[in-house]
């Protein structure tokens, strides 16, 4: 492969493309697998640390097709659960496919029934052609195919994608336990796989609501406390609502920020059209085909504060961009530090499907190239705006920082970012998937933050930045391609990275060589590795669950 070069479309947009050649084929990385219900030994090599004691629950893509219909984006294959237990030094590993009405119907009738993010189920043949003809009419329902991440609510365990449906599942069989629907308990009809969490477990959620008057963003609180076992969603309350710039085009949107006192809403110019998705079926298209990028608008930031549920008047604008993960977010100082990660662009989310993931040659070289890569930036938002606050100059007055916050008027502030990165981050492909040491560090000031670098179209490296230095240190090796990085702190730990890195590895060249490792979280080197003679497809997220405490 050769190495990467950053293009720079315009000085002052810093858009970083590639040109990368030989790019290896990874499409047994999006292949479906098997299920194994019944928890099977690993071989470890080396050392696990016996005091990691509780289980990597982790959650994406399994299964790709029914007969001989297939799935065509990334995101829509079924859900298949994971569960590494660790114990003494010991792990045993078994998974599941989540039982959802969309898994059990498509198996019943072995062929595509549900409609998933970019695949459109076609007519029931079973059905006359007068019906078959009415059911161009009826809207796209959503799916139950909760195939994003582990989330947790009043101390159960859900699994999640962006829709009204969860799941609650046993974290220990991964049984399917509970369908649970948002709408039953609040005005949303969706909610993301990221929520954020206060330290007493106060849940922090985001989800869109259609109305007649068009579409809404909400801010929706979950109480940590239950009332009972049957409890799941009780209690849920809507913070506060927000319209769209375009209520017929609002912003798609993967997860958001929180700080101490502010839930922050990233409104980004990848927009949903809702009159396309709502006619989807009339005109034979997916979800997917009412998602585009419009470049030329701006991007906001919406702050919340969480003890009034009131929107704060002023807003916060920069050029357009594209964020699909947050790092942390924190106040000091009289400023919010929003970091995430963020391109330039936001073709990716259609960029994804599963005939580009199986790519090669110079086809896949092409398609990585055209993409932006995702790199860590911070924004400062000052937050005591006033109407004696001069405009069109710089407000950040924080040391070495880069980032501009500059008042156009009184309730609009436009800013620039700082990289969060040196320049040899690029050589990486930029990074994704960012962790930090949540229990202790998030919404409050930190110094390191992991990641995947992403030198292919799915993560190939594992990074650890140190944002005093802007210097990283990387585990990487050829033709392994690793899950995000979830960090465990040690007992007793008393500097932020005292701990372990977990990450699954898996592998297209190899069959059944997945392992799971672990990295000292410090150093960054490797303690140990958990052989598991499965095939894993590449996955999206995971939480680890302790019975003393738990990594959301």
């Amino acid at each position: 492969m050769s190495c990467i070069k950053p293009q720079t479309i315009a000085a002052a947009q810093k858009t970083y493309f590639t040109e990368v050649h030989g790019l290896p084929n990874i499409s047994p990385l999006v292949r479906s697998v098997e299920e194994t219900p019944e928890p099977i030994p690993t071989t470890v090599k080396g050392t696990i640390p016996s005091w990691i004691h509780g289980s990597l629950l982790r959650n994406g893509p399994g299964k790709f097709e029914f007969g001989n219909q297939h799935y065509n984006h990334w995101f829509d294959g079924m859900a298949l659960m994971h569960r590494f237990q660790i114990v003494d030094g010991h792990v045993t590993y078994r998974s599941r496919f989540l039982r959802s009405d969309s898994y059990k119907q498509n198996s019943e009738r072995n062929r595509i029934m549900v409609s998933e993010f970019g695949t459109l189920a076609l007519a029931d043949p079973c059905k006359n052609f007068f019906q078959r003809f009415l059911s161009r009419f009826e809207m796209i329902k959503p799916t139950d195919n909760a195939s994003v991440n582990f989330v947790k609510y009043k101390g159960d365990y859900y699994v999640s994608t962006e829709t009204n449906y969860i799941h609650r599942v046993d974290p220990d069989t991964l049984e399917s336990k509970q369908k649970v629907d948002w709408s039953k308990f609040i005005a949303v009809n969706g909610a993301t796989a990221h929520p954020h969490f206060d330290p007493d477990g106060t849940a922090y959620n985001m989800g869109n609501s259609y109305r007649n008057k068009g579409a809404f963003y909400n801010i929706i609180r979950v109480p940590p406390e239950r009332d009972g076992p049957e409890d799941t969603l009780e209690g849920a309350k809507i913070l506060c609502s927000i319209a769209p710039r375009d209520k017929s085009k609002p912003s798609y949107y993967h997860s958001f920020g929180m700080s101490e006192n502010y839930v922050v809403f990233i409104e980004q110019p990848i927009k949903m059209d809702l009159f396309k998705i709502v006619t989807g079926r009339l005109r034979g298209k997916s979800l997917n085909e009412g998602v585009f990028w419009d470049p030329n608008q701006e991007t906001t930031f919406h702050l919340i504060d969480k003890h009034t549920g009131k929107e704060m008047p002023v807003k916060y604008h920069a050029k357009a961009l594209s964020t699909f993960h947050q790092i942390n977010a924190f106040e000091q100082d009289g400023f919010l530090m929003l970091d995430m990660c963020c391109s330039d662009d936001g073709q990716a989310i259609n960029n994804f499907l599963i005939q580009n993931l199986r790519q090669s040659g110079e086809a896949l070289d092409e398609m990585y190239n055209t993409m932006s890569r995702p790199l860590p930036r911070r924004f400062v938002l000052p937050l005591n705006i006033t109407s004696e606050t001069p405009l069109e100059q710089n407000l950040n007055t924080r040391p070495d920082s880069t980032a501009t916050a500059v008042c156009r008027t009184k309730n609009q502030v436009f800013c620039t970012f700082e990289d969060l990165h040196g320049e040899d981050l690029k050589d990486y492909g930029g990074l994704e998937f960012p962790h930090i040491n949540y229990a202790r560090y998030n919404t409050k000031p930190y110094r390191y933050y992991y990641g995947c670098g992403f030198r292919h179209l799915v993560g190939d490296s594992l990074i650890k930045m140190d944002l005093e230095s802007k210097k990283f240190k990387v585990w990487q090796q050829p033709d392994l391609y690793p899950s995000e990085p979830v960090f465990i702190p040690s007992p007793n730990a008393e500097e932020e990275d005292d701990g372990v890195i977990l990450s699954v590895i898996i592998t297209p060249v190899k069959d059944k060589s997945t392992f799971l490792l672990v990295l000292d979280a410090k150093t960054f080197e490797e303690l140990g590795r958990a052989e598991v003679p499965v095939n894993i497809p590449y996955g999206f997220h995971g939480v680890f669950n302790s019975s003393t405490f738990t990594h959301y």
